[in-house]
């Protein structure tokens, strides 16, 4: 059962992964639109600027359950490329239970609460011009760290079964 949970898992986060990294390509765009209004018609739109910073929330906060997937988030490798992958299994085991998944769950209950808040009282942008419903950007705190956690369980999850097929004879 495990393995195909997994799967599921990692199907999901790549799925997404895929579509998230579109964002990058928009947000791009939106960089180059507001350097050619700045800089040939002396102008700026102050919902440019936050969709901006929107955009890029998105992307970092969405995007990282897949960097964790593909492995290529920031890792020391100085020693752990050189362990046996049943010392490497131990280390994912023990760093998911004990750091990834409780600071997952402890930022998706606050920013659960922090989204609820900034939605009820219709939170929009500061700026005169700026976008409305700042609470959907804020949203994205929360559903980055449930994709992240699920790939957590994923990470604990194959750390198991590795563990589980190299067992060291009795």
């Amino acid at each position: 059962m495990l393995p195909r949970l997994v799967q599921l898992i990692d199907t999901f986060t790549r799925w997404s992964g895929e579509r998230i990294k579109w964002l990058t390509t928009i947000l791009v765009i939106l960089i180059f639109g507001d350097v050619l209004l700045r800089y040939l018609f002396d102008t700026s739109k102050a919902w440019i600027t936050d969709l901006e910073w929107h955009v890029f929330a998105l992307i970092f906060l969405l995007a990282a359950a897949y960097t964790l997937k593909e492995n290529q988030h920031v890792r020391v490798d100085v020693l752990y490329t050189k362990w046996s992958a049943r010392r490497k299994a131990w280390i994912n085991l023990l760093g998911t239970g004990l750091f990834l998944l409780p600071w997952c769950l402890i930022v998706i209950y606050t920013s659960f609460e922090y989204t609820g808040h900034a939605f009820a009282i219709g939170e929009k942008s500061a700026e005169p011009g700026g976008l409305p419903a700042r609470f959907l950007v804020k949203g994205s705190i929360t559903l980055g760290f449930v994709l992240l956690m699920l790939q957590g369980i994923s990470i604990a999850f194959k750390a198991l079964i590795t563990l589980r097929k190299t067992e060291e004879p009795a």
